[in-house]
């Protein structure tokens, strides 16, 4: 039987890209949820995510919740913190589902570089200029490097998608410590929650 996890993120492009780069993990059914009409990912919001999947999911109740959180390349602790510190309070000591946490260390356009091969073969052979895709956590500002590389075509969610539909998550986990907590958590991860 699959796991039912619930991964909250931050927006479109995550709500569309994820599935796609998490789609080899065969032992859990996975559901995106994303803010409503683009506001911020905080506690509150995370908190409003979690109640109404609660409620769409009548009784196949999701086993695990996984927040996923850009930090923009600050300290993922002091980023995750609040959420770390008042989602279990809010959730209260009845709640019974892990509430789990990861973070994308700039932002998920990262871990495309991770496999440079796939990201140059959907951008036609072209070069990715002069990042280090050994390190994609490293890169600074990759969405807009990615967007200068599709140069005559805009960057949107749809075009996230299709280009997470070309990676290969194994590749990018070999080389993302950020992409392997988010596979970490999904997977299997420590319980946050208070009751556990």
């Amino acid at each position: 039987m699959s796991k039912n996890v619930v991964v909250i993120a931050s927006g479109e492009t995550e709500r569309r890209a994820l599935p796609h780069l998490l789609d080899h993990l065969h032992e859990c059914d996975i559901t995106v949820r994303i803010p409503p009409r683009n506001r911020a990912l905080n506690v509150r919001t995370a908190f409003s995510l979690i109640q109404a999947s609660l409620y769409d999911t009548g009784d196949s109740s999701p086993d695990k919740y996984v927040i996923l959180v850009d930090t923009d390349g600050k300290d993922p602790d002091v980023v995750l913190k609040p959420f770390k510190e008042q989602l279990p309070n809010r959730l209260g000591s009845q709640f019974r589902p892990s509430v789990l946490f990861a973070y994308a260390q700039r932002h998920l356009e990262a871990w495309y570089f991770a496999d440079s091969s796939s990201l140059r073969g959907y951008l036609g052979g072209s070069d990715l200029g002069s990042v280090d895709t050994s390190q994609p956590d490293n890169i600074e500002n990759p969405k807009l490097h990615l967007k200068n590389l599709l140069s005559d075509s805009f960057y949107t969610a749809r075009v996230s998608e299709e280009i997470a539909k070309t990676l290969n998550a194994e590749t990018i986990s070999g080389r993302s410590p950020s992409f392997n907590g988010l596979l970490d958590a999904v997977k299997d991860g420590e319980s946050s929650n208070p009751t556990d």
